[in-house]
């Protein structure tokens, strides 16, 4: 019985997050979360991951999207053109191949400077960053402590929302020590060729 009585007040608890989330305008923190409810974080980590497996297997279409500590109640991505027609939406703004570029390096190698993408794209990406934060897509995180303090940048949660992903951990997995070996064995080939 008292098992019992635990479950229901887990779900009484639970029904409160949902309820919190559904009116917040954007992410809020576990540390409001416990604070509003009166229980420990790690309570309503766990709650929280109930509520995640709950929307993804029972076909909601609802998702908890997270980023870092702070959790967001969003629509999931298969419902994304429904939602889209019946507010009367047009994506409008689709991104170049460059900006694609650049915010893949930003959201796999977060935080990272403009110098270091620059090396990597081997090309200046001022205006590419420009629109990137006009979009809202990646933030200023900090500054190095290097020559010049360059600017620490990374993705926001609107990046999430944008190509429908829950976490930054959802990204797909990409070996880079498999790749820059591969590039330079392709680089050591074609000096060999000439």
């Amino acid at each position: 019985m008292e098992n019992q009585l635990g479950n229901e007040n887990n779900q009484e608890i639970l029904a409160e997050i949902e309820g919190l989330l559904f009116v917040s305008s954007g992410l809020v923190s576990l540390y409001q979360l416990g604070k509003a409810l009166d229980v420990t974080e790690g309570e309503i980590e766990a709650l929280l991951g109930q509520l995640e497996e709950h929307y993804k297997t029972d076909g909601h279409g609802l998702r908890l999207m997270r980023m870092k500590n702070r959790v967001q109640l969003t629509t999931a991505p298969e419902i994304s053109k429904t939602v889209e027609n019946f507010l009367e939406l047009e994506n409008t703004s689709t991104l170049s191949q460059a900006a694609l570029e650049t915010l893949a390096i930003i959201a796999y190698k977060q935080p990272v400077t403009r110098p270091e993408i620059d090396v990597i794209r081997g090309v200046n990406s001022d205006s590419v960053m420009r629109t990137l934060l006009s979009k809202g897509l990646i933030e200023e995180l900090g500054r190095a402590d290097a020559p010049g303090r360059p600017i620490y940048y990374g993705t926001t949660p609107e990046f999430l929302q944008y190509f429908g992903l829950e976490t930054l951990d959802a990204l797909p997995y990409i070996d880079f020590e498999a790749l820059e070996e591969m590039q330079t064995e392709n680089g050591a080939k074609e000096v060999l060729k000439t």
